[in-house]
């Protein structure tokens, strides 16, 4: 099944869901939704929780319907959650922006099985510093709002990923194996802006919560609006 076929984009708001949204567009599917797992207790085996929130604001950016899902973020439980929520919707296959997190994408693929649905993972397998790159030539502006790794600190948190933080990443990568692409948890991502929003989003408030023991921290954002490009 190649183009024209109806999926849902499994959609955290991060740089990887909304490179999968793109990657969707661009070769012809019909994106009918984009799919949030929000996690109440804020812990997540599967998804990525930090601003999660905040997808309504883009999936109006970007003009498509959100579904969103709920889960306590129990381990395999909440892949049945997920699974709930894809059964209710009309679709032939889904889009996920797995990189290389094995756990992730054998998931996706049990459930997508069962209801009977395609997969589609377009970065899988691709290199971390290759991927990034053509992210930034693509336009995609991707605010870091999570950290947890040596090597990144609090200044990280509400940094926009360009040129110079990309060879700050891959120096990190070298001295401390930091995946450049922080599919291993080292970072976590919110996108302003990409080739298919219709608006930017604007933050006007946000909060850093750091932790010193753990050397870990996340940007909350607490307020953003939507703006003419």
């Amino acid at each position: 099944m190649v183009g024209l076929a109806d999926v849902a984009v499994l959609y955290s708001g991060g740089k990887d869901s909304n490179y999968a949204l793109y990657w969707a567009i661009k070769n012809r599917f019909s994106v009918k939704f984009l799919v949030t797992m929000v996690s109440e207790n804020e812990e997540s085996y599967m998804y990525h929780t930090i601003n999660a929130n905040l997808t309504d604001l883009q999936a109006r950016a970007l003009g498509i319907p959100l579904v969103k899902g709920f889960t306590q973020g129990e381990k395999e439980k909440e892949v049945e959650d997920l699974k709930r929520v894809l059964s209710g919707l009309k679709i032939q296959g889904i889009v996920a922006g797995a990189l290389a997190s094995k756990y992730q994408r054998k998931r996706i693929e049990k459930v997508a099985k069962e209801l009977g649905l395609e997969v589609y993972t377009p970065a899988w397998g691709r290199d971390a510093k290759e991927y990034m790159r053509e992210l930034l030539n693509l336009g995609f502006k991707i605010m870091v709002v999570g950290v947890s790794a040596y090597g990144l600190d609090e200044s990280w948190l509400g940094r926009i990923l360009d040129e110079s933080a990309l060879e700050e990443l891959i120096t990190l990568n070298e001295k401390y194996k930091v995946h450049v692409a922080g599919e291993g948890g080292e970072f976590e991502t919110f996108v302003l802006d990409m080739p298919l929003f219709k608006y930017k989003i604007v933050v006007d408030k946000a909060k850093k919560v750091w932790e010193p023991c753990t050397s870990s921290g996340k940007l909350i954002i607490e307020e953003a609006h939507l703006e003419s490009k």
